[in-house]
């Protein structure tokens, strides 16, 4: 069994932020910008420092989801000030606004760069694709996660909704809530968890007392199977300095980047001007080394 959080009974809809949905803080709107598997690219970190200076508290802060969040920002009756939504939108990083609420997907921050058992960002890609392509899954709630666990056990013990642990570099075990289900193929692993997905949706009915997760649900959402002998022991988080298949695991802090600060990590990115990092549920961030 996997740790999940207990049920409770729920009197109202979900207030996860995003950008068109901010959070409406004592210092201002708060804002949060979704990655998937926590992938950034360079040149989206360093517009985003900008428009953080320029609208916001200056700083750029983490969260245990691997995403972005900017505070301080400028806006009236929950919604941000449009001159400062353009300047996010800019940035890249709010490629669906109808369904950015939904793209909580979260992957081992290392999959297809060093280690694993198979690269899952075209798994995430793929699932991401799936989950903008329906009007109707807009509707998963914000707070609604899927952990992809690349078989090094990085994640396989994050409590999730929908996810999977890869085996082999073809297939993955499905995880559903807090139990494990069927043993798919890797190319079919988006889609069986865009169906599960919209199972739960047809499920939790609606309303505020809507379930916000899997394990709410009076029933599974498919016959649970036993866990697969190949499924890998939980593994420690990533830990911050060298790696060692080159580049670094960067602690951020809790006050956030500043500009400075993250101009100098979208620097160190391989590749020029077209660069990628990667946020980590640790609260850091993944300079990779430079591809051989």
């Amino acid at each position: 069994m996997f740790p999940a959080d207990a049920p409770a009974p729920r009197t109202r809809r979900d207030r996860c932020p995003g950008a068109l949905r901010p959070w409406p803080a004592d210092d201002g709107l708060l804002v949060r910008l979704r990655l998937i598997g926590g992938r950034l690219p360079a040149r989206s970190l360093t517009a985003l420092a900008a428009v953080a200076r320029e609208y916001g508290s200056g700083r750029i802060h983490v969260t245990g989801r691997a995403n972005l969040q900017l505070r301080a920002l400028p806006g009236r009756d929950g919604r941000l000030a449009p001159d400062a939504l353009r300047a996010l939108e800019a940035t890249g990083l709010l490629p669906s606004p109808s369904h950015e609420l939904v793209r909580n997907v979260m992957a081992s921050p290392l999959t297809g760069l060093s280690g694993g058992r198979a690269d899952l960002r075209p798994v995430a890609a793929a699932l991401d694709a799936a989950l903008c392509s329906a009007p109707r899954r807009a509707a998963l709630p914000g707070r609604f996660l899927f952990v992809l666990d690349d078989g090094r056990g990085d994640l396989v013990g994050r409590a999730c909704d929908l996810g999977l642990t890869a085996l082999d570099g073809r297939t993955a075990q499905l995880r559903v809530g807090d139990r494990h289900g069927p043993v798919v193929r890797l190319e079919d692993a988006a889609d069986a968890l865009v169906r599960l997905a919209d199972l739960f949706l047809e499920r939790r009915g609606t309303g505020p007392a809507a379930p916000w997760h899997v394990t709410e649900l009076p029933a599974p959402l498919c016959a649970p199977e036993p866990p697969d002998a190949r499924l890998p022991d939980p593994a420690p988080p990533l830990p911050y300095g060298p790696l060692p298949g080159g580049g670094r695991h960067v602690p951020v802090p809790e006050e956030g980047l500043d500009r400075a600060a993250a101009e100098a990590l979208a620097g160190e990115a391989p590749g020029t001007g077209a660069g990628e990092l990667v946020v980590t549920p640790w609260r850091g961030v993944v300079v990779p080394g430079e591809a051989r």
